[in-house]
């Protein structure tokens, strides 16, 4: 009876999303907008707000545009400080046209930087640089005695030990990653296999939707397998624009990610989406969305590949820039919150009103999404029109239980806690 009452739950969540699925409107049926957000920062007292129960605080602060954090087996918080490198004219047209209101223009840190809270009172009382002369630093793991790297270019490791606070040694580069002038979505996160015998990357595509032509799209938006000693690389799955967060669902060993899907179809299109990851399974990009749903402005659009098209499982707000996510493993938070997924939405540039700007949540049973999406941690949008204090990217989970989120345009992480 159990078994019976598990698998009617995990109908219903599915019958619930599969109804959201088949709302999606046509394309071009509503007006797609250019509409970057101000970011104008935090006053002074100024917060995200958490729901009852949490609080959070400012964990640390000046960084150049913290993006990604992984937390070593031993507490340690890495941040990688990593950009978008825009050329010069550039950079002026992105402030002819706002974007530099939303984005940070500043060159690439390239860099790493290491936090130490060993007293666990919620201010690191060590902060020193712990990798330096990286290309776009992004995804981050540790695997036996190695520390690797995803350049935006490559797959680089380093020695590690223990309680280093900094690695001066020289990287040793595993494999080439695709890169280039077209190079779009250049962040390159990186995910271990439970056993540690695989690591797994997300590869965005370098367009919005391969109108630069596919020859400049090998390799790219896929999630791409390779073993620690760069040898074996595969794709693993394929057809997701922009995949970034990646994790297990805990007690399974299925993989799930986070994808940022394509531009200019219409206020509401299309969806980003958080979905389970079939090896071998291919998810429509460029060709096709959410399942069989086509693209007009891909032509050649292969009838076999796009009948073969998997749906995503949960559609997320569109253009919110859904990145970071992370499963809630930890014992701090109230019983509701275990096992489930929090998801950072970036936030968008090309939607009125604005979408994204905060962090979701979406509980999970027995592997499977169990329940509608609600927001976590608000606070970021000031007014619709476009006017936030901050946008929030990377996330991770502290040994203790605690939440770390980066808001990478007012260089600082915040720190989310429970009190029992």
């Amino acid at each position: 009876m159990k078994y019976v009452t598990l698998l009617l739950l995990s109908l219903c969540s599915l019958c619930v999303y599969a109804q959201q699925r088949a709302d999606l409107p046509a394309p071009y049926s509503t007006k797609s907008y250019t509409n970057y957000s101000n970011v104008v920062g935090w006053k002074e007292g100024e917060k995200p707000a958490a729901p009852a129960g949490f609080t959070v605080n400012l964990y640390a602060a000046g960084f150049q545009h913290p993006r990604w954090l992984y937390v070593l087996p031993n507490g340690d918080l890495l941040v990688a400080e990593s950009n978008t490198n825009f050329p010069f004219f550039k950079k002026i047209g992105a402030k002819i046209v706002g974007a530099g209101k939303s984005n940070d223009l500043r060159h690439s840190a390239d860099r790493i930087t290491l936090l130490r809270d060993a007293d666990h009172n919620g201010i690191p009382e060590i902060r020193t640089t712990f990798l330096a002369g990286l290309n776009q630093p992004f995804g981050m793991v540790l695997i036996g005695n190695y520390f690797y790297v995803g350049n935006t270019d490559a797959l680089v490791r380093f020695p590690y030990k223990e309680g280093m606070t900094s690695i001066t040694t020289r990287g040793e580069k595993i494999a080439d990653l695709p890169a280039g002038k077209v190079n779009q979505h250049w962040t390159r996160n990186l995910l271990a296999s439970k056993d540690g015998s695989k690591i797994y990357i997300a590869v965005g595509c370098g367009t919005d939707h391969g109108e630069k032509g596919m020859d400049k799209e090998e390799m790219r938006a896929n999630i791409l397998e390779i073993s620690p000693d760069g040898s074996g690389m595969r794709v693993y799955a394929s057809g997701l624009r922009n995949p970034v967060g990646m994790g297990w669902a805990p007690g399974t060993n299925n993989l799930w990610t986070v994808v940022n899907e394509r531009d200019k179809l219409g206020n509401d299109l299309v969806p980003d989406f958080l979905t389970h990851v079939k090896e071998g399974g291919f998810y429509g990009w460029p060709y096709s969305y959410y399942g069989q749903h086509k693209d007009p402005r891909v032509p050649d659009a292969a009838p076999e590949l796009v009948s073969k098209a998997i749906v995503p499982d949960v559609p997320l707000a569109a253009h919110s820039a859904s990145l970071g996510m992370a499963f809630y493993t930890g014992n701090l938070f109230p019983e509701k919150y275990r096992n489930g997924v929090f998801i950072t939405q970036h936030g968008s540039w090309n939607r009125k009103p604005v979408s994204g700007y905060k962090v979701i949540f979406i509980p999970f049973k027995n592997g499977r999404p169990a329940g509608e999406q609600e927001d976590f941690l608000t606070g970021f949008v000031i007014s619709e029109s476009g006017k936030v204090r901050g946008r929030p990217v990377g996330i991770a989970v502290s040994n203790q239980g605690r939440l770390f989120i980066t808001d990478d345009k007012t260089d600082r992480i915040w720190v989310v806690d429970y009190a029992k």
